[in-house]
């Protein structure tokens, strides 16, 4: 079974720390993590500069304890020789604790900047919510150093990701005890994450990222014991003689995910089979012969025949994944779906999800596409830099891609093609989904880097990357 990586919601960590509380002496959490986040610094500045002793270092420090833990931190450095400053956004409001060693070891409190060599993000912690105020976002635009936040970038709200107004953007992020969503849902404004423990003891999360080296461990691959049918036969009904591309990206793509035999229903199949010549292809769903999966919706149209295709398919009692052109017809007749008892996994984006739904997922993305998979009964994959996952009763899986390089037109016939070979090869539905997001996002990357890195790619690289991605993960299994 992969392993997984947990993110925990405020909530759930103010309930830990109330825990540790009762286990440990006054003090001794708050000293863990200035600790920890000290020698994150330390580190940095070596990096950064070859050294610690004589380099400079400015804290941004706001009220209660998030300010606590940068003013600790700086009296340990201080220690290490490194010259420190404050400056302090709630003087009224500053950890009295901190603010007092802070002095001890000669810390210099200060009204600018100065000219760091680093600036520690202490503005806000997990309490906080909305945008920078006005004094901390000048600051905060003024800095031309690295910046390292402490436990989360401020202005970004911890429990959902979201930005609304002037927010840091970290290099490094130094979080506490347990990781929150924001570290996935927002990974792009937290840079490198370092997480320090503090003694916590959490519960089950409900938000959970599947562990690359698993997904590449549990990847299908053919033993010597298999065939073409025990691998998987999935059926895709997709793209048209008007849209040839669409089921072109969507079959290659399974055939790229180790399928053992993909079969295309379809008036695209001229265009298929010219790409891919082992593609099994018929006119109608009907005549498709036997399958174990069946993906539909990448360019198949929203006429009344698409519309009859789709109702043959979630007739079945198979796996089926339910995307693009699919989705539009569903959002016009969700008794399609919301009655199927077999596996059903739909894929929208943000736009499909609206017309899905009547609203539009919103900051709170875990809720929404929580939500959305209750409601219907159906495992959702809701497309983004973070993807989400969510099945009925199940905690949410989130793959944060790294990088927005899959964002281009075809990338999700892609995807679609990508889940459908894991869906007939018997993967559980919501694993499949996170499973393919990863790939399919590391496909991504070693489809621009191939390309140095520096401009959009299209969505056929993606095909010729897909292998070279599991490779990649299932090596890390072996490493």
């Amino acid at each position: 079974m992969t392993s997984v990586r947990g993110y925990f919601s405020v909530d759930e960590v103010r309930a830990a720390e109330a825990e540790l509380f009762t286990r440990v002496a006054d003090g001794v959490p708050m000293r863990r993590a200035a600790y920890g986040l000290a020698e994150v610094v330390a580190a940095e500045l070596r990096g950064r500069t070859g050294g610690v002793v004589g380099r400079s270092v400015t804290l941004l420090v706001g009220s209660g304890d998030n300010g606590g833990d940068a003013l600790f931190a700086g009296s340990m450095l201080r220690r290490r020789g490194v010259a420190v400053s404050a400056v302090l956004l709630s003087p009224e409001r500053v950890h009295v604790n901190g603010l007092a060693a802070f002095r001890r070891t000669g810390g210099r409190v200060r009204d600018d900047l100065g000219m760091p060599d680093l600036v520690v993000d202490g503005i806000v912690g997990i309490s906080g919510r909305g945008a920078l105020r006005p004094r901390a976002a000048e600051l905060v635009a003024a800095v031309e150093v690295p910046i390292i936040a402490v436990d989360l970038p401020s202005g970004v709200d911890p429990d959902t990701g979201a930005v609304v107004g002037p927010a840091v953007q970290a290099d490094v992020t130094v979080t506490f005890g347990a990781r929150k969503p924001l570290h996935a849902l927002a990974a792009s404004r937290c840079g490198r994450i370092e997480l320090v423990p503090i003694g916590l003891r959490l519960p089950e999360a409900s938000l959970v990222a599947l562990d690359p080296a698993g997904i590449g461990a549990d990847w299908p691959v053919p033993g010597p014991a298999d065939d073409k049918y025990s691998q998987g036969v999935v059926g895709i009904c997709a793209g048209s003689a008007a849209y040839p591309g669409a089921g072109v990206l969507c079959t290659g793509a399974a055939v790229a995910a180790t399928s053992g035999m993909v079969r295309y229903a379809g008036t695209g199949a001229a265009q298929v089979l010219e790409h891919a010549p082992e593609v099994v292809a018929a006119e109608t769903v009907a005549k498709s012969g036997r399958v174990q999966a069946w993906v539909f919706g990448p360019g198949a149209g929203t006429d009344v025949g698409a519309r009859d295709r789709l109702a043959e398919i979630l007739a079945t009692e198979l796996p089926v994944l339910v995307d693009a052109d699919g989705l539009t017809l569903l959002a016009a007749e969700p008794r399609l779906v919301t009655g199927r008892r077999a596996p059903t996994v739909l894929t929208p984006h943000g736009g499909e999800f609206a017309r899905l739904t009547g609203r539009e997922p919103g900051p709170d993305r875990v809720a929404a596409v929580r939500g959305l998979a209750e409601e219907w009964q159906v495992t959702v994959l809701l497309k983004g830099r973070a993807t989400l996952v969510a099945a009925p009763g199940r905690p949410v899986l989130v793959n944060e891609a790294g990088g927005s390089w899959a964002a281009t037109a075809g990338a999700g016939d892609v995807l679609a093609g990508m889940l459908g070979a894991l869906l007939a090869a018997g993967r559980d539905p919501a694993w499949a989904a996170a499973a393919a997001a990863r790939v399919h996002a590391l496909a991504a990357n070693l489809a621009a880097h191939a390309h140095d890195g520096s401009a959009p790619i299209s969505a056929t690289p993606l095909l010729r990357h897909i292998r070279p991605a599991i490779a990649t993960l299932r090596a890390q299994t072996d490493a």
